[in-house]
């Protein structure tokens, strides 16, 4: 069992996330608009640019999003209190032990978050965001092997960047150069994926799931690149949630819920091709045990419902998650007990 950090820890954390999110609506300059799509609201801001009318996409409705965009007026003049508080909590969490990301890691995120990545719908995957669990849970992540990594992976649906009819406010291109990171183009196509830093390991890389046979290099307009597509993603990145990267005074990114990250982790673990690929399984196996034995503590009817989910997904996907759980039979007693 994961040692939870104290209760002041996770207030903190939840203060700082209500704050940044905030934050994300003080800025409407315009006339916020709620529109539907397939029995679905997504919220704008609706002003003008020149002679032209701009959209500017805000987030999908919900109560607390709307009731943000009633308050944004009153929010816009509590901008300074606000940042003050922020830079206070994160102060606490890091007293409290709560992990901060590298210089390299943390100037990307800054940068993605002001283009408009995460309010866009890219979610922050992988190791990155399995790190941010560590405020989402309240728990510590204990092994440091669990969190190393030099990637940065970026997932968002082709259709949803296709349906916005907005786009990011600064070319990523740029802002990926401005921090020293270089196009690394495709064997097979000109498209541009992924990023790696000269002067590092660094990478960051675009994906997007994939719902044909073949798992090929697809455009997203919405974030002005192209991005792999690759199959059962698609069950990762639905319905994401917010989180808090602790870099200066807390960047709000997007990452996919714990339950669905552990039940992926078990399909991409037998994924893996074998050699090097091995020792990401063992990696993607540890990460989904660590956090399955937190959420089936806490949260066992949101792990239970996106383990069954998944295991009504097609033979494919009992396969692989079986085919891991063969090789954790503590996990395996765990699920089965939900």
């Amino acid at each position: 069992m994961q040692k939870p950090h104290s209760p002041r820890a996770q207030a903190a954390y939840l203060d700082l996330r209500r704050l940044l999110e905030d934050d994300a609506v003080s800025g409407i300059i315009g006339t916020p608009q709620k529109l539907m799509r397939n029995g679905r609201g997504y919220w704008y801001d609706l002003h003008r640019v020149g002679t032209s009318v701009k959209n500017r996409y805000l987030g999908e409705d919900s109560p607390e999003m709307a009731a943000r965009v009633a308050r944004h007026a009153e929010l816009a003049l509590a901008a300074k209190a606000r940042a003050e508080e922020r830079t206070r909590l994160v102060r606490t969490l890091r007293a409290e032990g709560l992990a901060s990301l590298d210089r390299t890691t943390g100037s990307l995120l800054v940068g993605m978050e002001r283009a408009g990545v995460f309010r866009l719908g890219g979610t922050l995957v992988g190791t990155q965001a399995f790190k941010l669990y560590e405020g989402e849970l309240a728990v510590r992540l204990g092994d440091a092997d669990l969190t190393q990594t030099g990637d940065i992976d970026i997932a968002q649906f082709e259709h949803l960047s296709l349906a916005l009819g907005d786009k990011v406010e600064e070319n990523l291109a740029e802002t990926f150069k401005a921090l020293d990171f270089d196009p690394v183009p495709g064997i097979q196509t000109t498209s541009v994926w992924k990023w790696r830093q000269s002067t590092t390991t660094a990478m960051v890389e675009f994906l997007t799931p994939s719902f044909r046979p073949e798992e090929d290099v697809r455009d997203l307009p919405a974030l002005g690149v192209a991005a792999q597509s690759l199959h059962f993603l698609n069950f990762l990145i639905a319905e994401p949630i917010k989180a808090v990267a602790l870099y200066r005074s807390g960047v709000l990114v997007q990452i996919p819920r714990p339950e669905a990250y552990a039940v992926h982790k078990l399909i991409v673990a037998d994924r893996r091709k074998a050699g090097p690929d091995q020792i990401k399984s063992r990696k993607d196996r540890a990460q989904a045990a660590l956090l399955i034995d937190a959420l089936a503590e806490d949260r066992p009817d949101e792990l239970r419902e996106a383990y069954q989910d998944a295991l009504e997904r097609g033979p494919q996907w009992r396969a692989h998650i079986a085919a891991s759980l063969a090789r954790m039979p503590e996990t395996a007693a765990r699920l089965g007990a939900l």
